[in-house]
């Protein structure tokens, strides 16, 4: 039996959240030991003639064209473990200002026939000094970092920018990128936040504090908006020369029950919304769009590709999947590129879309 089958076998038997709070205690303790036992080295060397780099309009490169999304790691616990497997990026958060509990317990569900997961967490998590802190400390091996920004439960929405203007400030100088999180539906109100008033009172907030930074920024949006909704949120990306846009959070689903939906579930409502940004966007703009939502293989993977995008993120398929959902990526993407006689990714892309 694999290892991630054996740990998946018991990770499954235990309440969703316990099991990840307790998973995440063991890779931030043992990350080199376990990326090992997950097959961090697996069959690398078959895939040395290959370059997998990907440059993004934000100036960073992936590694990989998959990342890690929010949510899996909130506290940046684990970057070192996840930064030794396959993964272009690392992506942690949700962050806020202070510490907070997140919503009453559970708040966790398997759906495991789908593939998916329904969270109500509520950005629980341990605050910016310590999730700062935790940064510090982490051994990154090169790969790109982002965080998440959300505010606090009680923070007043007419107060939620300057909940924004703390945390871009405390983790400007330490991250690759940074997200400002409008979209969770998890905290009462933050969607409204999507209003093109509300955000533009945070990206003013944050003008004389960018005009000094330039650590790139995204607007993570909702699966939930209406596509007429979506012009208007790219045009003031734009205006405020966002690095991209990152498609999508959870999507509610009230017959399944209160909360964020992710995993297969999700799969075709976000990669409508995708689909719509891209054409919106066009080749040739200035933004960049990261996709996520419902991506659990290969074949979604060059769906996306297709359609004009770049580089995604995980985080539902790698709880039922595990690295292997990497590795398989990889392994599918390699024999794919060596039947074209390819050995850049970039050129194998391209080569998808003509």
């Amino acid at each position: 039996m694999k290892f991630y089958s054996l740990f998946k076998n018991i990770a499954f038997s235990i309440e969703p959240e316990t099991a990840h709070n307790q998973s995440l205690f063991m890779l931030s303790k043992f990350p080199n030991s376990l990326a090992t036992l997950f097959g961090s080295y697996k069959d690398s060397h078959l895939y040395s003639d290959f370059n997998f780099n990907l440059r993004l309009k934000d100036g960073n490169t992936w590694s990989f064209p998959v990342g890690l999304a929010a949510g899996l790691d909130k506290n940046a616990e684990a970057i070192d473990f996840f930064s030794k497997i396959p993964f272009g990026s690392v992506e942690v958060g949700t962050v806020t200002p202070l510490p907070q509990e997140g919503n009453p317990k559970p708040r966790m569900f398997r759906l495991i026939e789908e593939e998916s997961l329904l969270n109500r967490m509520g950005f629980n998590n341990d605050g910016m000094e310590r999730v700062f802190s935790n940064i510090v400390k982490s051994k990154r091996e090169g790969k790109v970092l982002g965080v998440n920004l959300g505010k606090n439960k009680l923070t007043p929405q007419d107060k939620a920018a300057d909940d924004y203007r703390s945390l871009f400030r405390k983790f400007e100088n330490i991250a690759d990128y940074l997200v400002i999180n409008v979209s969770s539906p998890n905290t009462p109100g933050l969607r409204d936040l999507q209003n093109i008033e509300c955000l533009k009172e945070i990206f003013d907030s944050l003008d004389d504090l960018r005009a000094n930074s330039k650590v790139p920024l995204y607007l993570k949006v909702s699966p939930d908006l209406s596509l007429d909704d979506l012009p208007p949120i790219i045009e003031l990306a734009e205006s405020y020369k966002l690095a991209g846009i990152i498609a999508t959070n959870t999507t509610i689903n009230s017959e399944i029950g209160v909360g964020g939906v992710s995993g297969k579930l999700l799969k075709t409502k976000s990669y409508e919304v995708r689909k719509r940004i891209l054409e919106i966007i066009g080749q040739k703009g200035s933004l960049e769009l990261i996709g996520v939502g419902g991506i659990s293989c290969y074949d979604d993977l060059k769906s996306f590709w297709k359609i004009g995008g770049k580089v995604c993120q995980i985080y539902t398929s790698f709880i039922y999947q595990g690295p292997d959902v990497l590795f398989s990526i990889r392994k599918n993407l390699a024999d794919e590129m060596r039947n074209k006689g390819m050995k850049k990714l970039s050129e194998f892309i391209e080569s998808l879309r003509d």
